[in-house]
């Protein structure tokens, strides 16, 4: 009969009360807790005051939760319940270096608790504390080998101490549990391997990497990430002549991308400016609608060269009406010939807009114009030309019409 009671006074309701505070259930949780306590040989018990404690943290209370959880830990020092629920306490005030000690206290007392062991290694790797996590982490794989999570876990704690050819060997023998059909899309499997991927390739073993991507590539779900990964791998095996292809091939894919074009350059090994441009040129020809190639040469070309590469980059824009011209031109700026073209060239075509008097013509006009005021307007040379022309005024007084804009 004692032992029945205790079971309807005391365990089931703290079960309950549990199972509130992981629901946010915390006002049934007050209640739960006030049954317990208000048995008389229990009014002290030590792990209900804690979970009051937290409780009432959870609803803005913190000096009567800190009595509490103090209270609690008092009655009961032996309760991996009391200083797990004191840690939270603590993690919830961001002092995360006493929460894991309280951790660390509670798994004294109860060693394989999930639950404790889950929340130390995620505040271990908050405090930059890997070889702490690294053993956590072995811990929970102990005890659940099973999981995906305690394999992926551990095999994170060695890649964040960079003994990355450990994380990938890791890694491989949890892939030899896992039974997948080739035939079948399984995108955690495809991720996993990408991860398993990109440890060899920082390990520095690009030969095995370009094997693994080339024997698993119909098990990856991710077939841009293949292309981009091969690519780079084949550069760095000195393979040039298949790297161009695969960078011509994601080129037909996107052909906006700037690293698929520096990929290229690295391929093809141009030796002098000419050679260089004859890739973007060609590009010009194939994608006549890309911008990315028309402003690329404008990092290397000077003189001559780069005022015609400008003026074909620039009314691409100004006609399309592309916003961002300004930012994608903002790294020319430190040099002062190129920031003078631009200047120059932006100027001239507001002038130009600015005669236009047919209303038909103005109407076509009226998108390019505004966006070569903007672009004029933000370039850093030359503010006397603008303060003249008084470009901020003119682009207030434009306000939309049947025609798109007036001025």
């Amino acid at each position: 009969m004692c032992s029945e009671s205790v079971i309807i006074s005391v365990l089931f309701p703290f079960y309950v009360l549990q199972r509130c505070y992981e629901h946010k259930q915390y006002r049934n949780g007050l209640k739960f807790c006030k049954q317990i306590l208000s048995n008389q040989k229990f009014a002290e018990h030590g792990e209900t005051l804690a979970m009051k404690g937290l409780t009432l943290n959870c609803l803005g209370r913190k000096e009567e939760a800190y009595d509490l959880v103090r209270r609690g830990l008092r009655n009961d020092l032996k309760s991996h319940v009391c200083w797990h629920v004191y840690g939270l306490l603590q993690r919830s005030d961001k002092k995360y270096d006493e929460a894991i000690k309280c951790y660390r206290n509670a798994l004294k007392w109860d060693k394989d608790n999930l639950q404790i062991l889950r929340d130390l290694s995620l505040l271990q790797i908050q405090m930059r504390d890997l070889e702490g996590y690294r053993e956590t982490r072995y811990q929970l794989l102990q005890l659940r080998p099973a999981q995906r999570a305690s394999w992926i876990g551990y095999a994170i704690a060695y890649h964040l101490l960079e003994d990355y050819e450990m994380a990938a060997k890791i890694v491989e023998e949890f892939r030899k549990t896992q039974q997948t059909s080739p035939d079948k899309v399984d995108y955690e499997y495809s991720e996993l391997l990408l991860y398993q991927n990109q440890l060899l390739r920082e390990a520095g073993l690009n030969k095995e990497a370009l094997d693994h991507l080339t024997s698993y590539e119909k098990q990856i779900c991710d077939k841009l990430a293949v292309e981009e990964t091969r690519g780079e791998l084949l550069l760095k095996l000195d393979r040039a002549g298949e790297a161009t292809e695969v960078y011509h091939r994601l080129l037909e894919r996107n052909p906006e991308n700037w690293s698929y074009y520096q990929g290229l350059e690295k391929a093809l090994k141009p030796k002098s400016v000419e050679e260089k441009q004859k890739i973007y040129e060609d590009a010009w020809v194939k994608y006549p609608k890309g911008l990315v190639p028309r402003r690329l040469p404008l990092s290397f070309l000077t003189g001559e060269k780069f005022r015609e590469c400008l003026d074909r980059y620039l009314r691409m824009n100004f006609s399309k009406g592309c916003p961002p011209v300004f930012t994608t031109l903002k790294s020319l700026y430190h040099q002062k010939d190129k920031v003078r073209w631009v200047t120059l060239f932006s100027m001239s075509c507001s002038l130009i807009s600015m005669r236009v008097t047919s209303v038909k013509l103005l109407a076509g006009w009226m998108r390019p114009r505004l966006w070569t005021l903007l672009t004029a307007s933000s370039t850093p040379s030359v503010p006397s030309i603008c303060s003249r022309l008084d470009l901020s005024k003119r682009l207030k007084r434009c306000v939309p019409s049947s025609h798109g804009l007036v001025w």
